[in-house]
């Protein structure tokens, strides 16, 4: 079992964010990922859950290799002063069609939708736990960082130690903690649909 933390926040810069990456971490990839959340229709569904996430994704890696999946993730979200707890289950299915098809027959429909593209990054230091950082536009929201640790348990003592971590990286890219985002990209786009309606 996997439980993620992390945090994002907002950039004003991306470009000068990427050169500082590119020297603190290792250059992963870069990605399109184009997500859709089913939900159930029915009030208190998945409660604590954005839904079952549908991601098509597209990775050209370091190494100029491309790649394409389609990932199935369900996670369980809990936010702990602006960093994200989440206990995730994740897979990847080979025809993501079919697969959405079943999400209908279950009673499932497609509710919002997230493109973001951007660079991914592994950031390590001796001693710690790789830390994933991903440089992320956001169809209609903007530029984010999003930093993820993968942990084995979400113990008081665990989440601790990687929330500190993260917020040291954070520091050391030299964006301030008042940047954080605690809300959801699913929220915040639904508010942006509201506002302009």
């Amino acid at each position: 079992m996997a439980f993620e933390i992390e945090l994002k926040a907002w950039i004003d810069d991306p470009l000068m964010l990427k050169e500082r990456l590119n020297t603190l971490g290792e250059y992963e990839c870069a990605y399109e990922k184009d997500d859709t959340y089913w939900i159930l229709s029915v009030p208190g569904s998945f409660a604590g859950s954005s839904g079952v996430r549908v991601r098509r994704e597209q990775n050209i890696d370091a190494d100029s290799r491309s790649s394409e999946r389609v990932l199935v993730t369900y996670k369980v979200k809990e936010v702990r002063d602006g960093i994200e707890v989440n206990d995730e289950r994740e897979f990847e299915v080979t025809d993501g069609k079919v697969f959405e098809e079943l999400l209908e027959r279950f009673g499932l429909s497609p509710g919002s939708i997230k493109k973001k593209k951007g660079w991914a990054w592994n950031c390590t230091l001796p001693g710690e736990p790789p830390v994933r950082a991903e440089l992320s536009e956001v169809e209609g929201l903007g530029w984010f960082i999003e930093l993820e640790i993968i942990a084995n348990n979400r113990d008081e003592k665990t989440v601790s130690a990687g929330r500190n971590r993260l917020l040291s990286l954070l520091d050391s890219l030299g964006i301030s903690k008042d940047r954080i985002e605690s809300r959801a990209y699913t929220g915040m786009l639904r508010d942006l649909a509201q506002q302009r309606s």
